[in-house]
Protein backbone atom coordinates (compact mmCIF):
# COMPACT_ATOMS: atom_id res chain seq x y z
CA UNK A 1 0.00 0.00 0.00
CA UNK A 2 1.40 3.33 -0.96
CA UNK A 3 1.87 6.18 1.47
CA UNK A 4 -0.62 8.23 -0.48
CA UNK A 5 -3.35 5.56 -0.18
CA UNK A 6 -2.58 5.07 3.51
CA UNK A 7 -2.92 8.84 4.09
CA UNK A 8 -6.22 8.93 2.24
CA UNK A 9 -7.60 6.03 4.34
CA UNK A 10 -6.46 7.70 7.55
CA UNK A 11 -8.15 11.00 6.58
CA UNK A 12 -11.30 9.11 5.63
CA UNK A 13 -11.40 7.37 9.03
CA UNK A 14 -11.03 10.72 10.79
CA UNK A 15 -13.81 12.23 8.69
CA UNK A 16 -16.11 9.26 9.41
CA UNK A 17 -15.27 9.36 13.12
CA UNK A 18 -15.98 13.11 13.19
CA UNK A 19 -19.25 12.59 11.35
CA UNK A 20 -20.31 9.83 13.78
CA UNK A 21 -19.43 12.05 16.73
CA UNK A 22 -21.42 14.93 15.24
CA UNK A 23 -24.46 12.68 14.77
CA UNK A 24 -24.28 11.42 18.35
CA UNK A 25 -23.90 14.99 19.65
CA UNK A 26 -26.91 16.13 17.59
CA UNK A 27 -29.04 13.26 18.94
CA UNK A 28 -28.04 14.02 22.53
CA UNK A 29 -28.78 17.73 22.04
CA UNK A 30 -32.15 17.01 20.42
CA UNK A 31 -33.12 14.60 23.19
CA UNK A 32 -32.06 16.79 26.09
CA UNK A 33 -35.25 18.93 26.28
CA UNK A 34 -37.43 15.86 25.67
CA UNK A 35 -35.86 13.32 28.04
CA UNK A 36 -33.70 15.22 30.54
CA UNK A 37 -35.66 18.48 30.89
CA UNK A 38 -39.24 17.65 29.86
CA UNK A 39 -42.20 19.84 30.73
CA UNK A 40 -43.08 19.19 34.38
CA UNK A 41 -46.42 20.55 35.58
CA UNK A 42 -47.09 22.28 38.88
CA UNK A 43 -48.44 19.81 41.42
CA UNK A 44 -52.05 20.55 42.42
CA UNK A 45 -55.20 18.72 43.49
CA UNK A 46 -56.74 16.38 40.90
CA UNK A 47 -59.48 13.79 40.56
CA UNK A 48 -57.01 10.88 40.43
CA UNK A 49 -53.32 10.00 40.45
CA UNK A 50 -52.08 7.53 37.82
CA UNK A 51 -48.77 5.82 38.49
CA UNK A 52 -47.49 4.39 35.23
CA UNK A 53 -45.81 0.99 35.31
CA UNK A 54 -42.34 0.03 34.21
CA UNK A 55 -38.79 0.54 35.39
CA UNK A 56 -38.25 2.59 38.52
CA UNK A 57 -40.65 1.16 41.09
CA UNK A 58 -39.94 4.08 43.46
CA UNK A 59 -42.68 5.95 41.64
CA UNK A 60 -45.32 3.74 43.32
CA UNK A 61 -44.30 5.00 46.75
CA UNK A 62 -44.43 8.57 45.47
CA UNK A 63 -47.98 8.00 44.19
CA UNK A 64 -49.03 6.65 47.60
CA UNK A 65 -47.41 9.63 49.31
CA UNK A 66 -49.35 12.09 47.12
CA UNK A 67 -52.57 10.17 47.84
CA UNK A 68 -51.90 10.38 51.60
CA UNK A 69 -51.24 14.12 51.25
CA UNK A 70 -54.71 14.54 49.73
CA UNK A 71 -53.81 15.41 46.14
CA UNK A 72 -56.52 13.02 44.91
CA UNK A 73 -59.14 10.69 46.35
CA UNK A 74 -58.14 7.88 43.97
CA UNK A 75 -54.70 6.47 43.15
CA UNK A 76 -54.27 4.14 40.18
CA UNK A 77 -51.39 1.68 39.99
CA UNK A 78 -50.62 0.32 36.58
CA UNK A 79 -49.13 -3.11 37.10
CA UNK A 80 -47.83 -4.45 33.79
CA UNK A 81 -46.06 -7.22 35.72
CA UNK A 82 -49.29 -9.07 36.51
CA UNK A 83 -51.21 -9.69 39.72
CA UNK A 84 -48.66 -12.07 41.17
CA UNK A 85 -45.62 -9.88 40.67
CA UNK A 86 -42.74 -10.36 43.08
CA UNK A 87 -42.06 -6.61 43.19
CA UNK A 88 -43.06 -5.62 46.73
CA UNK A 89 -43.54 -1.91 45.92
CA UNK A 90 -46.36 -2.92 43.57
CA UNK A 91 -47.80 -6.06 45.16
CA UNK A 92 -47.99 -5.01 48.81
CA UNK A 93 -50.03 -1.78 48.46
CA UNK A 94 -52.45 -3.49 46.05
CA UNK A 95 -53.21 -6.14 48.69
CA UNK A 96 -53.29 -3.79 51.68
CA UNK A 97 -56.20 -1.49 52.60
CA UNK A 98 -55.25 2.18 52.20
CA UNK A 99 -56.40 5.05 54.38
CA UNK A 100 -57.50 8.42 52.98
CA UNK A 101 -57.89 7.38 49.34
CA UNK A 102 -59.01 4.53 47.13
CA UNK A 103 -56.26 2.49 45.46
CA UNK A 104 -57.13 0.81 42.16
CA UNK A 105 -54.57 -1.62 40.72
CA UNK A 106 -54.90 -2.74 37.12
CA UNK A 107 -52.94 -4.61 34.47
CA UNK A 108 -52.93 -2.56 31.27
CA UNK A 109 -53.89 -4.27 28.02
CA UNK A 110 -51.59 -4.08 26.16
CA UNK A 111 -48.94 -3.71 28.87
CA UNK A 112 -47.72 -0.40 27.43
CA UNK A 113 -48.43 3.28 27.93
CA UNK A 114 -51.19 2.95 25.31
CA UNK A 115 -52.84 0.25 27.45
CA UNK A 116 -52.54 2.54 30.47
CA UNK A 117 -54.10 5.37 28.48
CA UNK A 118 -57.02 3.17 27.46
CA UNK A 119 -57.66 2.20 31.07
CA UNK A 120 -57.39 5.84 32.15
CA UNK A 121 -59.94 6.82 29.51
CA UNK A 122 -62.33 4.06 30.67
CA UNK A 123 -62.02 4.88 34.39
CA UNK A 124 -62.22 8.64 33.79
CA UNK A 125 -65.40 8.17 31.79
CA UNK A 126 -66.95 6.00 34.52
CA UNK A 127 -65.95 8.38 37.33
CA UNK A 128 -66.22 11.79 35.65
CA UNK A 129 -62.55 12.62 36.14
CA UNK A 130 -61.38 15.83 34.48
CA UNK A 131 -57.87 16.19 35.95
CA UNK A 132 -55.31 13.46 36.58
CA UNK A 133 -51.79 13.58 38.02
CA UNK A 134 -49.55 11.19 36.08
CA UNK A 135 -46.35 9.90 37.67
CA UNK A 136 -43.57 8.27 35.71
CA UNK A 137 -39.81 8.54 35.44
CA UNK A 138 -38.38 11.74 33.94
CA UNK A 139 -37.19 10.31 30.59
CA UNK A 140 -40.70 8.93 29.96
CA UNK A 141 -42.65 12.13 30.78
CA UNK A 142 -42.81 13.65 27.29
CA UNK A 143 -43.72 10.41 25.54
CA UNK A 144 -46.27 9.53 28.22
CA UNK A 145 -47.87 12.98 27.81
CA UNK A 146 -48.00 12.51 24.02
CA UNK A 147 -49.72 9.13 24.33
CA UNK A 148 -52.07 9.93 27.22
CA UNK A 149 -53.28 13.16 25.61
CA UNK A 150 -54.50 11.03 22.72
CA UNK A 151 -56.43 8.79 25.13
CA UNK A 152 -57.75 11.20 27.76
CA UNK A 153 -59.65 14.41 27.01
CA UNK A 154 -59.07 15.92 30.44
CA UNK A 155 -56.12 17.77 31.94
CA UNK A 156 -52.91 15.90 32.68
CA UNK A 157 -50.52 17.03 35.41
CA UNK A 158 -47.26 15.29 34.51
CA UNK A 159 -44.86 14.69 37.39
CA UNK A 160 -41.57 12.79 37.47
CA UNK A 161 -40.78 10.38 40.23
CA UNK A 162 -38.40 12.36 42.50
CA UNK A 163 -35.59 9.83 42.41
CA UNK A 164 -32.17 9.92 40.78
CA UNK A 165 -31.48 7.99 37.60
CA UNK A 166 -28.14 6.27 37.07
CA UNK A 167 -25.98 7.63 34.21
CA UNK A 168 -26.07 4.31 32.31
CA UNK A 169 -29.88 4.37 32.51
CA UNK A 170 -29.98 7.78 30.80
CA UNK A 171 -28.12 6.32 27.82
CA UNK A 172 -30.53 3.39 27.61
CA UNK A 173 -33.53 5.73 28.06
CA UNK A 174 -32.55 7.89 25.10
CA UNK A 175 -32.66 4.85 22.81
CA UNK A 176 -35.72 3.23 24.40
CA UNK A 177 -37.85 6.39 24.54
CA UNK A 178 -36.93 7.35 20.97
CA UNK A 179 -38.03 3.92 19.74
CA UNK A 180 -41.16 4.30 21.86
CA UNK A 181 -42.00 7.58 20.13
CA UNK A 182 -41.77 5.84 16.76
CA UNK A 183 -44.17 3.16 17.99
CA UNK A 184 -46.52 5.74 19.55
CA UNK A 185 -47.08 7.35 16.17
CA UNK A 186 -48.45 4.03 14.91
CA UNK A 187 -50.40 2.91 18.02
CA UNK A 188 -53.88 4.27 18.44
CA UNK A 189 -55.69 4.82 21.69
Amino acid sequence: MTGRLRGWLTRRRWVLAGLALAIVAALVAAGYPVYVRPQVDELRRADAILVLGGEGVDRYGYGLELGRQGYASTVLFSNPYGEWTDIDEVREPCHTPQTGFTLICFAPDPSTTVGEGRELRRLASENGWKTVIVITMRPHLSRARYILERCFDGELIMRPSPFDIAPWYWVWSYAYQTAGYARAVIDRC
